[in-house]
Formats: C-alpha cells, sequence, structure tokens
C-alpha cells in the first residue's frame, strides 16, 4: 500500500521540495477534497503521508496520486471510535516509526433549520467532528508527540464564525473543537506539542464542483475576494504550520476565507453596487500643488 516516486514535476509552487524532509504526518478524511490536496502538498515538501477515511477504493486511488510525486500510504479506519484512533497511530508508528504532524480533517455535516435537527443527527455531527478530533489528537499525543517530546496537530474547523444558517450543528461543533484547541495547546506546550486550527471558507472542491454554475457562483459572491478558494491554498497554509514556524501559532485559529468571516451575504451588498456591479469609489479632492 505504499507509493514511491518524485518526478521533477511534482514539486510544491511555494515551498523548497525538502521543506519537510523527515517529517511524518497522518491526515484523516485524506482520501478527497481538502484532506487529499494537503496530504499531495505534504509529500511535495518532502513528508511521509498517510491518508486515512472509511472507503478503502477511495484512499487507495488517492494515495496512488500522492505516490507520484512523495511517499504515501492509506489506512481505513473510523476517527469516532477511540480505540480505532489509537489503532492508527500505532499502525503509523509501526510502519514509520514516529508521527509529527497529526491533520484533523475528517468532519461532515448536512443541511437543516436548526428547529429541525434531531437528537440522532446531532450526535452524528457531534461524534464525527468533535470526538473523533479528540480522540485522534490524544492517541496522537499519548501513544507518539508526547514521548517523543514534539509535534504539530492542525485541526480543521469551518468558517464564517458569526453563524452558519441551515448548520447550526456543524457551527456549534466547530466552535466546540476551536475551544479544544485552545485547551490543548495549553496544556501540551511544554510537551513540546503544538495544537493550532485552520478555519476554511467557501473552496472549489469535487463537492462544490458538481453544484450547477449558479450555485457556485452564488456562493462565489458570500466571498468578498469574489471567488471560491483553491485547495492548493489550504494545503499551503497546513504545509507552513507544519513547518518549524508552526509552533508560533500554537493555540491559535488561522481563518483562510477569502473574508468571507468579515460578511454575511452577497458582496457586493445590495444597494452599494452601481448598475455594473462595481462599488463606486469616493471622489477625493486633489490636494493644491505645493
Amino acid at each position: 500500500m505504499i507509493a514511491r516516486m518524485t518526478p521533477a514535476s511534482g514539486q510544491s509552487e511555494i515551498f523548497a521540495p525538502d521543506a519537510l524532509d523527515g517529517t511524518v504526518a497522518l491526515i484523516t478524511g485524506g482520501g478527497t477534497g481538502l484532506g487529499k490536496a494537503t496530504a499531495l502538498e505534504l509529500a511535495r515538501c518532502g513528508a511521509s503521508v498517510t491518508i486515512m477515511g472509511r472507503t478503502s477504493d477511495v484512499l487507495e486511488q488517492a494515495a496512488s496520486e500522492i505516490g507520484a510525486v512523495g511517499d504515501a500510504d492509506w489506512l481505513v479506519g473510523d476517527v469516532r471510535e477511540g480505540a480505532d484512533a489509537d489503532r492508527l497511530v500505532r499502525t503509523v508508528l509501526e510502519r514509520r516509526g514516529r508521527l509529527d504532524v497529526l491533520v484533523n480533517n475528517a468532519g461532515g455535516q448536512y443541511f437543516t433549520p436548526a428547529e429541525l435537527i434531531v437528537a440522532k443527527g446531532w450526535q452524528a455531527v457531534w461524534r464525527l467532528n468533535v470526538s473523533g478530533t479528540l480522540n485522534m489528537a490524544e492517541a496522537a499525543y499519548a501513544l507518539a508527540m508526547g514521548p517523543a517530546s514534539g509535534g504539530m496537530i492542525v485541526n480543521v474547523t469551518l468558517s464564517p464564525h458569526h453563524g452558519m444558517p441551515g448548520m447550526a450543528h456543524s457551527g456549534a461543533a466547530r466552535a466546540a473543537v476551536e475551544e479544544l484547541t485552545r485547551e490543548l495547546a495549553a496544556g501540551w506546550i511544554d510537551s513540546g506539542v503544538s495544537v493550532v486550527a485552520v478555519a476554511a471558507g467557501h473552496f472549489a472542491t469535487e463537492v462544490t464542483k458538481k453544484y450547477p454554475e449558479s450555485v457556485r457562483a452564488g456562493a462565489a459572491r458570500s466571498v468578498p475576494l469574489g471567488r471560491l478558494g483553491e485547495v492548493d491554498e489550504h494545503a499551503w497554509l497546513v504545509a507552513l504550520l507544519a513547518s518549524p514556524l508552526g509552533r508560533a501559532f500554537n493555540g491559535s485559529t488561522v481563518t483562510l476565507d477569502g473574508a468571507r468571516d468579515n460578511w454575511a451575504g452577497p458582496w457586493p451588498p445590495a444597494g452599494l453596487a452601481d448598475e455594473a456591479g462595481e462599488v463606486p469609489v469616493e471622489e477625493r479632492q486633489q490636494a493644491p500643488a505645493s
């Protein structure tokens, strides 16, 4: 299940090919979307990566693609189960001898008005996003990073932080993960283990690309930057946090969303744009020449 190959075309666009040389990383939910992009970028930077998820054929295909640029393997498991989290970390240690970076990317939710959320749905979202993240973080710390006196844990959450209509259960769960990030960061820093969170905005993943163009355009209008994020941008941020600089972000939540967190609604807001869709620029009186 291990693929190794390093063609010149597999280099990172912004990092040196050996930026993470010798680093071992485990990415949960690494078979698709942001998780897969992250694993690919870490491999391009020289890291040995293991992706995990619940579907073997998806993981095998993703690991094959990542293996075209670096060192990649895969594991099937369920982060919602504490015993399985332990098994995943132990397996990485058996195969690679260490674990330096854990990316808690696995997560999920479904659309429903807050008043229609039932107990079963709430528990399903909570177990995956909160319990799964905590299970993996605790396993990585207890079995690998704590004993090695060093490591980086990156918890992926969501932007915006000012409310998520239709996904209140997910918003609550992701807020809990960000609080866990702060608490674990404070508790584990003396052991050399850093914990940070990345709040991801709207990205052009495989899922969003399946939506009609009108839906994607509407999502892009909710981002002041004027477009959906590219998965490589998210991957670059995680690679930066996996570098020695990452320790300086300990306990922080880094938001990468094109300023989505700063705005609720379409951009430009109704009534501000002119007929061409442009935001008028205030005319200022020129100062007299001296």
